[in-house]
């Protein structure tokens, strides 16, 4: 983009230098050489509305195209997040049974030892 910007500076630098020295060295007369600048105005005008639209419609295509990444690289990181929030909550799951478990476990042998029937003592 800024290698069309300096493009369009130059183009217009050229054309203004061109119409001055035109100007002074101009063998026709006044009137033609309005028509001539008139001519070479509108040329320059077509020249920068060509490139002016060339420019625009690139940066819409860029811009669509970034759109378009953005959107699949988006998706791409939400299904993979979605993934291990998965994975992590299986884990804490069978993390939770095995804590109940245990749990379990231990409130049957604080029982088991405050009425005396002690797993390690067989009851006769």
């Amino acid at each position: 983009m800024a290698s069309t910007g300096n493009t369009l500076l130059a183009l217009i630098t050229g054309a203004a230098i061109g119409a001055g020295v035109g100007l002074l060295y101009a063998p026709d007369s006044g009137e033609k050489t309005r028509k001539k600048l008139k001519s070479d105005a509108q040329k320059a005008q077509g020249n920068l509305n060509k490139r002016y639209h060339e420019t625009s419609s690139n940066l819409s295509e860029k811009a669509k195209k970034a759109r378009v990444d953005f959107e699949v690289r988006l998706e791409e990181t939400l299904s993979s997040a979605s993934h291990k929030a998965d994975d992590i909550l299986a884990a804490m799951e069978t993390k939770l049974e095995e804590l109940r478990k245990q749990n379990a476990k231990l409130q049957k042998d604080k029982e088991n030892k405050s009425t005396g029937n002690s797993p390690d003592k067989a009851v006769v």
